[in-house]
């Protein structure tokens, strides 16, 4: 966060930060909202009926959905859960594991290992690790004195 807040000046910083302060919805979880009012309801007047009944199935009184499920608790709970766990467990767990332990794709290994393959069989027959003629100098086309004129060169 202290990072975006010193890149305060980029317009996508700025953007973000305006959209998340615009979108946030704030929960008070103090007490004093609940004591507000009681009411004593008789036994036989508390008894719902079969709709009222079926709505209030699964909620509670001071839940708060997850975006999943607004109208079932448990539901909302269930896919909640199993969202996290299939993003969390299977993508970053399993698939850092699995993206540790793939083998070398573009063969870095292998090369890094030919090389040193090469320069110890060079170094036994006594020949220079890189030899100065690796490429035959009779094919190397290089501009006259006249045509380089004044540039500068750097060795």
């Amino acid at each position: 966060m202290s990072s975006l807040v010193r890149m305060s000046n980029a317009p996508l910083v700025r953007n973000l930060v305006n959209h998340s302060l615009r979108t946030v919805r704030l929960i008070s979880s103090s007490q004093k909202n609940r004591d507000a009012a009681t009411l004593d309801i008789p036994k036989k007047a508390a008894a719902p009926s079969g709709a009222a009944a079926a709505s209030s199935v699964g909620t509670s009184r001071n839940w708060v959905s997850y975006g999943f499920d607004r109208q079932d608790e448990a539901h909302d709970r269930n896919v909640t859960n199993s969202s996290f766990f299939f993003t969390v467990t299977l993508c970053l767990v399993l698939g850092t594991a699995y993206w540790a332990y793939v083998p070398d794709p573009q063969l870095q290994d292998w090369a890094q290992r030919e090389a040193y393959l090469e320069l110890r069989r060079r170094e036994a027959a006594g020949l220079e690790p890189i030899s100065k003629d690796f490429i035959d100098p009779a094919q190397i086309v290089l501009p006259s004195d006249e045509e380089l004129g004044n540039t500068e060169i750097v060795i």
